[in-house]
């Protein structure tokens, strides 16, 4: 009796080591990045908004609203009741020839959630782009839904300027980042996120990483500035190893946002009195829940947030 049941014990014990194994090797997939270190490092040290070892919000901002486990969250999210989440059918959706568009011609083309294809003063600008079928790092969680994801890396111009918002995988995709690797100019993103793309084969001599309120000229009279957000980042268990951030684009005809992920915060009203009113934005709307409300806007705060702006045209970013 006691040989079988130290066999069976053995048994466990080898099967969760197996287990366990199989993990860590899987978490050096390159699709998960890498964490900043040496000299980006040293430079994420120096901004005023990373302490204690990680990136900082402007205001408090806890993670979850309620009280409830990591282990629960997640438990939650893939085996809880959810009601309909899914459309029936597919999103009726249209697919442009971006490649036969007039650059010259100021555009904004939505290609799912938070990507975005756009064109102001003669440059072609791409945001957060994701053309996998899923936002996770296994195939079968986060689907996108059917008729919402019709573009490939094959069906974009060249692109002058990639714009990353943060490092989740429903912004920055391993497979879509790859594959643009060599049709983008160069790249702007928040302090540690490039460390990434250096994992990813990107020449680190076009990536550009800021801090929010920095100021960039991309040519043409066009300016970009950093943005604020209130959010999180993380691609790991290891969060806010990077910054999150949003974009304001300035050009001589038009005054563009775009928030990335955020919570509803002082930064808007902040940013319209500095740099409003803005003629287009899109912002954070429909990823909200009651168990991160710090982090996402629900629609009347979104709405807020516009009026914050001064815009004249609002897109939801769902």
């Amino acid at each position: 009796m006691r040989l079988k049941r130290a066999s069976f014990f053995k048994g466990i014990f080898m099967i969760v080591m197996v287990v366990i194994l199989g993990v860590v090797a899987f978490l050096q997939h390159p699709l998960f990045g890498q964490v900043p270190k040496g000299e980006q490092l040293q430079q994420i040290k120096h901004s005023a908004h990373f302490s204690n070892g990680v990136f900082q919000n402007q205001i408090p901002s806890p993670m979850r609203t309620q009280d409830q486990s990591e282990l629960s969250l997640w438990m939650e999210n893939l085996f809880g009741k959810k009601g309909q989440v899914r459309p029936p059918q597919a999103v009726p959706s249209i697919k442009t020839d971006l490649k036969a568009m007039d650059v010259n011609v100021d555009t904004a083309v939505w290609m799912g959630h938070s990507s975005w294809y756009l064109q102001l003063a003669g440059k072609r600008i791409l945001v957060d782009p994701v053309f996998s079928t899923h936002a996770a790092p296994v195939p079968f969680v986060v689907k996108a839904f059917k008729g919402s994801n019709l573009y490939s890396a094959e069906d974009m111009p060249p692109i002058d300027v990639m714009l990353i918002s943060h490092d989740h995988y429903d912004h920055l995709d391993y497979a879509t980042a790859k594959a643009l690797k060599d049709k983008v100019a160069q790249v702007i993103t928040g302090l540690g996120v490039g460390a990434h793309l250096q994992r990813w084969g990107y020449d680190m001599d076009k990536v550009h990483e800021q801090d929010w309120y920095n100021e960039v000229e991309l040519g043409n009279g066009l300016k970009l500035v950093a943005a604020p957000a209130r959010h999180f980042s993380g691609r790991t268990l290891k969060r806010n190893q990077s910054l999150w951030l949003g974009f304001a684009l300035l050009s001589p005809g038009r005054r563009v946002f775009l928030s990335g992920d955020s919570g509803y915060g002082p930064h808007f009203a902040e940013f319209g009195e500095k740099y409003g009113p803005f003629d287009w934005i899109s912002l954070d709307t429909g990823q909200y829940d009651v168990r991160w409300a710090n982090v996402h806007m629900n629609p009347e705060q979104a709405a807020q947030a516009a009026s914050d702006l001064r815009t004249q045209y609002f897109t939801p970013g769902i």
